[in-house]
């Protein structure tokens, strides 16, 4: 089991990240599936069966996420400041310093957040709930009237008395992750100051949740039909928000009582393997719903996301924690102009003409990071060179372009500045992000040039 799972799961890492609606397909009648005299004795199909796991998935990587961040020593209501420019997990944001938490609120007590004053740089503080929904931000475009200063993120409904001056923020759970940002910039030092000077306090003693018991597992093997034996607990543990997904949470108990039967449960056990992880693989390379142009692929949900819940899997999975689209836009490329995957022995290169500069397309800042496909690990290089931005000291070509280079070695006409060392031999991805979204980036008709494969 472990290996299948593993094989298509790497599929998906290298494809990597879809989202799609619920499916309306019948029943999987390939070789390798139920037979159909076997599957009509239940009240769900296959399909369901594949629907019903990504979507409990998505809470899955969460409640991963929380575990591991506990067993690393996280405490409720306390902030974790995390060094500038670490690269210890998926998807690193090294244009920020990053703190993060878990937060605790009930019926009779909040937490209150401290967001110190800052100017001339980008800043936010993010609350997503257990399925990874951006609920609320707090930052000088979300609160213009006030955008520093004392706030308190409550239960909505709560009866709690705050001190005069806290502006006081609902939101619809008791628990959640909260993450602050600072932009790094031209100084770090600054940053760091301002990014210790964010904090929380709890007002009262908010009850505790009893985390539900998941199954061990990581990237490179998901969990097979003991996600189902959990998913009763796991579902009551936090409702989802949103809309409209009652009926594919009812296939998700249905399928929780059907593997009671040892035969329904190996039944299950095949469709995950040979069903489900495929379907997930199969909605990457446009990003589900998303756009792929020019190599790039845009998604067309992040960070809230209405009835997309194989997107929200997706991007959980991929990159947890992602904002909203307002805040921030990320593209994927792991394909050059030939629809080919990129890969580190060979070298590209990507040309911004001189009237259509990133900046353009970014209120705040853009960089782009390259990635391995399987784990989304910045890739080692002996430069210790993990991401290009404007604070690179890149070096425009004498028409006012600018090309950006990847490659092995760096080419004898690339500035070294502008080059991205990338592991030979090795498949990998590039995350590109535009901060403050802007034009062509904001209303999703922009999409990078293409990356050009030198001979």
């Amino acid at each position: 089991m472990r290996t299948a799972l593993a094989l298509l799961t790497s599929v998906a890492l290298a494809a990597l990240a879809g989202c799609n609606r619920p499916s309306t397909q019948a029943p999987d009648t390939e070789p390798g599936s139920a037979p159909a005299s076997q599957a009509s004795s239940r009240p769900y199909t296959d399909q369901d069966i594949s629907d019903a796991y990504i979507y409990l998935l998505a809470r899955l990587l969460v409640l991963r996420q929380q575990q591991l961040d506990f067993e690393e020593g996280f405490k409720w209501n306390e902030l974790v400041h995390r060094k500038p420019g670490a690269v210890d997990w998926p998807n690193p944001n090294l244009d920020v310093a990053y703190s993060e938490a878990w937060v605790a609120t009930d019926e009779n007590s909040c937490t209150q957040v401290t967001v110190p004053r800052v100017t001339g740089r980008y800043y936010t503080v993010q609350f997503l709930n257990g399925w990874g929904e951006t609920l609320a931000n707090i930052n000088e475009r979300t609160h213009p009237d006030q955008p520093s200063g004392e706030f308190a993120v409550c239960l909505k409904g709560a009866n709690v008395e705050l001190p005069a001056g806290v502006t006081r923020i609902d939101l619809p759970v008791k628990y959640t992750r909260v993450l602050t940002r600072v932009e790094l910039g031209d100084n770090w030092d600054d940053a760091v100051a301002l990014q210790r000077r964010f904090a929380l306090k709890a007002t009262g003693n908010p009850a505790l949740p009893q985390l539900p018991a998941i199954p061990a597992f990581d990237m490179d093997s998901l969990p097979d039909a003991k996600a189902f034996e959990v998913a009763p607990a796991v579902l009551d543990s936090e409702a989802d928000i949103n809309p409209g997904m009652e009926a594919v949470a009812a296939k998700v108990r249905a399928i929780a009582e059907g593997i009671r039967d040892p035969a329904e449960r190996a039944r299950v056990d095949q469709v995950i393997r040979e069903k489900a992880l495929t379907d997930f693989a199969k909605a990457s390379p446009t990003i589900g719903h998303g756009t792929l142009k020019q190599g790039w692929a845009r998604p067309a949900v992040s960070g809230a996301y209405r009835d997309d819940w194989l997107g929200r899997t997706l991007v959980n999975f991929a990159g947890i924690w992602a904002n909203t689209m307002d805040e921030v836009v990320y593209y994927k490329g792991n394909l050059d102009s030939t629809g080919t995957q990129v890969n580190g022995t060979h070298t590209y290169t990507v040309t911004f003409p001189k009237d259509d500069l990133p900046s353009k397309y970014a209120k705040y800042f853009w960089s782009v990071i390259a990635v391995d496909t399987r784990h989304m690990r910045v890739l080692p290089n002996a430069q210790n060179r993990f991401l290009l931005n404007r604070e690179s000291n890149l070096q425009y070509n004498p028409d006012g372009s600018l090309t950006l280079f990847f490659g092995p070695e760096k080419p004898a006409d690339a500035p070294a500045n502008n080059w991205l060392p990338t592991p030979a031999g090795q498949d990998y991805r590039l995350t590109f992000r535009f901060y403050g979204p802007s034009g062509g980036v904001a209303d999703g008709s922009y999409f990078p040039p293409p990356l050009i494969k030198r001979p």
